[in-house]
C-alpha cells in the first residue's frame, strides 16, 4: 500500500522519510521514551536512519505496519504512531509524544484519526493498545482517545530483553460510531 496522510483540525500525519531522519532522533533521545517504548537504548543516528528509510517504506509496501509521523502545520515532529497488524481484523496501535509536545492532547487526536482510518480503510474490527504498567502517561492517552483498559497481562511485554507486565485496551469501530466489518456480539 502506498501511505497516506491524514489530517485532523491540528495535525499532519504522514509517513516519515529520510528528510525527518534528524527530526526523529533529536525527539528519540528522550530517555522517557527510551524507557517506555522498545526503540533502541541508547537511540543512535543509525537507528533514525534505518527506521525513516527502511522500517517505515517497507511497512507500508507489505502491508504490516503504518507508521505515521505526528506534524504541527509548521512541519514540527509532534510525535510517531503506527497501526501494526496483528491478526485478521485485529491492529495494534503504538506512539510517541515529542517532550515538548505532550500535554496538548496531540497523541490521542492522532491515534483517533488513525484508528478510524484503520477500521475506514484496512477493514480492522479491533485497534489494541498495550502498555508496560506504569506508563501512566500511555494509558491517559488511550483513555482520552475511548479505548477500554481490559485489564494486565502477565509477562506480555519484551522490552530490552526483559519480559514486563502490560495494561491492553482496546478501540472499536463502534467506539467511533462506524459499522464492523464482521458482527460483534457482546458477552452478557
Amino acid at each position: 500500500m502506498d501511505p497516506v496522510t491524514l489530517t485532523t483540525d491540528r495535525l499532519v500525519l504522514r509517513a516519515v522519510g529520510v528528510e525527518d531522519t534528524d527530526a526523529v532522533f533529536a525527539a528519540a533521545q528522550d530517555p522517557d521514551i527510551q524507557r517506555w517504548t522498545t526503540i533502541p537504548s541508547p537511540y543512535l543516528l543509525e537507528h533514525a536512519s534505518g527506521f525513516t528509510d527502511q522500517t517505515v517504506p517497507e511497512g507500508w509496501a507489505d502491508g504490516s505496519a503504518f507508521t505515521f509521523g505526528i506534524f504541527l502545520p509548521s512541519g514540527e515532529l509532534a510525535g510517531m504512531l503506527s497501526i501494526t497488524m496483528r491478526s485478521l481484523g485485529v491492529a495494534e496501535v503504538g506512539y510517541w509524544a515529542a517532550k515538548e509536545h505532550r500535554g496538548n492532547g496531540y497523541i490521542a487526536e492522532a491515534t483517533v484519526a488513525a484508528s478510524r482510518w484503520a477500521f475506514t480503510d484496512l477493514s480492522v474490527d479491533r485497534v489494541e493498545w498495550r502498555a508496560e504498567v506504569g506508563n501512566t502517561g500511555s494509558r491517559g492517552v488511550a483513555e482520552r482517545a475511548g479505548f477500554t483498559v481490559e485489564g494486565t497481562l502477565r509477562s506480555a511485554l519484551n522490552n530490552k530483553g526483559v519480559r514486563r507486565d502490560c495494561w491492553v485496551g482496546s478501540l472499536l469501530p463502534s467506539d467511533l460510531g462506524l459499522p464492523s466489518t464482521a458482527p460483534y456480539l457482546p458477552a452478557r
